[in-house]
């Protein structure tokens, strides 16, 4: 695949490259494959910092432009330092930016024009099941709700909200996803 530079964009995503790169994943299926990574180290206490440098995409590996380093803590009421969002709050953030990517990106396909979005997002978790106080009590949220303010044109509002459930991370909190946990002495 090759990167263009044109400036055919909507919403600020260039159509070129997007479209580019969908018609080379229809052509070759192979190229959709993709695996994330990221490599997390214990600091101190609650605190830990998970480190971002690449990923594999279009059959091959791809390094970011930059080292990205996402710090999380837990607050002191939780015998924390507050060095960093906690970890369920990392996981409203990747749920808002992934939302959010999915509606602009596909919006721009498909001809919708964003003005402006922005989302709030509130999650509710018993934290009596973390604590290991209540085996009835789920250990993470039970429920999660955002809520868009949007300003686009009033027809486009059903289309965006269809547009969220293209979200990988929307999708893997609702269906869920396979976590293998290994360990090994170091």
């Amino acid at each position: 695949m090759t990167v263009k530079t044109d400036t055919n964009r909507i919403n600020g995503i260039n159509l070129d490259i997007l479209n580019e790169t969908v018609n080379a994943i229809q052509n070759d299926p192979e190229l959709g494959k993709c695996k994330f990574r990221a490599r997390n180290k214990w600091i101190d206490a609650n605190h830990n910092c998970t480190t971002i440098t690449g990923f594999y995409a279009a059959k091959q590996e791809i390094d970011h432009q930059q080292r990205f380093q996402l710090h999380a803590d837990e607050p002191a009421i939780l015998a924390g330092e507050d060095r960093g969002a906690n970890p369920v709050e990392h996981l409203l953030n990747a749920l808002a930016s992934c939302v959010t990517t999915s509606i602009v990106a596909h919006a721009a396909v498909r001809g919708i024009h964003i003005e402006e979005l922005e989302s709030e997002l509130e999650g509710d978790i018993d934290m009596r099941g973390y604590l290991g106080l209540a085996s009835d009590i789920p250990k993470g949220y039970t429920d999660i709700r955002i809520k868009f303010k949007v300003k686009t044109d009033v027809e486009n509002m059903k289309k965006l909200r269809r547009l969220a459930e293209f979200s990988p991370v929307y999708n893997t909190i609702l269906n869920g996803s396979r976590v293998d946990i290994s360990f090994e002495p170091k």
